[in-house]
């Protein structure tokens, strides 16, 4: 919601005198509004459970961290270059405000992240050992001993 309200402010400047801040804010804040949105539907609808072969937990740390870095550099870069209107101020407002959730959101993700990297280790640790343990087995099958008599 933040970065929506970020892009909405930024679309309601009708003037600028070096752009190039402004236009980088716009993307940043769309782009992060498009894929967090699409990573929000995916979860809601759960389906990601559909394509496995993705590790989601990293996805959305990356998308997080991403958007984390994207957002402190366009709200520095419009601070330092806006013409102190409205619409400009509310931006970088809400462009720090949109970073602040994000950094709480990476450090939420990393937690994940890593139980989930913790939890996968551990099941193919027991997986190999129990793999190992039964191959040490010895099945005494009737056909096997027929054949060497």
């Amino acid at each position: 919601l933040l970065a929506l309200t970020a892009f909405i402010c930024i679309e309601t400047i009708m003037e600028c005198s070096p752009c190039e801040g402004l236009y980088f804010f716009e993307f940043v804040s769309c782009s992060a509004l498009v894929v967090t949105g699409a990573l929000l539907l995916l979860f809601s609808l759960n389906l990601h459970t559909r394509i496995p072969q993705i590790n989601w937990n990293l996805t959305d740390l990356v998308n997080t961290g991403l958007s984390t870095f994207f957002f402190f550099i366009a709200s520095v870069v419009l601070a330092a270059l806006n013409h102190k209107t409205g619409a400009e101020i509310a931006a970088v407002v809400f462009g720090f405000l949109a970073m602040a959730v994000y950094t709480v959101n990476t450090f939420v993700a990393v937690k994940k992240w890593r139980m989930s990297s913790r939890q996968q280790s551990s099941r193919q640790s027991s997986d190999y050992i129990r793999a190992r343990t039964e191959s040490r087995e010895v099945v005494h099958r009737p056909e096997i001993q027929r054949l060497e008599a």
